[in-house]
């Protein structure tokens, strides 16, 4: 009776040890435990970006559970009402603007990716200057990028704003219209491609990232792009001001910002992403 005991002791050892093995192999090589952390992201790039960056955050013990979305809206509500950890789709004057306008949106910018230069297109016209008298200018029911669209085409010299009126301009702001551009920006962001396709307007400013989803190649198909330098709209990773000194975020930011990633936004987008400058 001993001797069977005994087997079956170590039988019941044998089976807890290779029990032991199974949860070690199954975390990580240095044996600390993994964080599993909810990202919102556009899909192009963001979504990209963060599937290329899934292997280097597994080497620190984070997994990556990346959500998409298709719209500005929802990524923000998801994020306020706890159902993601962070979320990598918005540019920092818009995330000022949603806060603002939403008093449980309250966020913090945990860290600058990547730019996405806005660019012009048009089925008709090859240039800016080449815009008729009275042309339609379609852009974005965002108010956000309002200001940059209009500061661009003070750049590119086709109007002039009024002194100041800065990332928050908007077409009450337009101080000389020689062209008598007339603007409608009551569009969804994410449809201004079909809107393009479908040859409405004369010029549409299309966001990068939307730009891209839809084939479109903004260093070659934007007949004017928006210029990197000194440019406020860095697309960051945005998470709780709870979380703000949240471990797990922060290491999502430093691999993103690592020169790994950026070589990869640089090679991957040929200038339709820019990475951002790091301080």
């Amino acid at each position: 009776m001993k001797k069977t005991l005994l087997g079956v002791s170590l039988l019941s050892a044998a089976v807890l040890a290779a029990c032991g093995s199974d949860s070690e192999s199954s975390g990580s090589s240095s044996g600390e435990e993994t964080e599993t952390l909810a990202v919102g992201a556009t899909s192009v790039p963001h979504a990209e970006i963060l599937e290329f960056a899934e292997d280097q955050l597994a080497e620190e013990n984070v997994e990556l559970e990346i959500e998409t979305f298709n719209d500005y809206i929802v990524p923000n509500e998801s994020l306020a009402s706890e159902e993601i950890d962070a979320n990598y789709f918005q540019h920092i004057p818009y995330l000022e603007d949603q806060m603002e306008e939403n008093d449980n949106f309250n966020f913090v910018n945990m860290g600058g990716i990547h730019i996405e230069p806005i660019g012009v297109y048009s089925q008709e016209y090859d240039s800016l200057d080449a815009l008729p008298d009275g042309a339609e200018i379609i852009m974005s029911n965002s108010v956000a990028d309002h200001g940059r669209i209009l500061q661009m085409l003070e750049q590119e010299g086709v109007l002039t704003l009024e002194e100041g009126a800065g990332v928050e301009a908007t077409v009450d702001d337009i101080a000389e219209n020689p062209k008598n551009l007339q603007f409608q920006a009551d569009i969804e962001a994410a449809t201004l491609p079909q809107v393009y396709n479908n040859g409405e307007g004369d010029a549409v400013f299309i966001n990068s990232n939307y730009a891209i989803d839809a084939d479109l190649n903004p260093q070659e198909d934007a007949i004017a792009l928006e210029s990197p330098e000194d440019n406020p709209y860095v697309n960051v990773i945005a998470a709780r001001e709870e979380d703000e000194n949240n471990e797990t975020i922060q290491t999502l930011v430093d691999v993103l910002q690592s020169d790994e990633t950026q070589e990869f936004i640089e090679e991957e987008y040929d200038g339709a992403v820019i990475p951002a400058e790091q301080e």
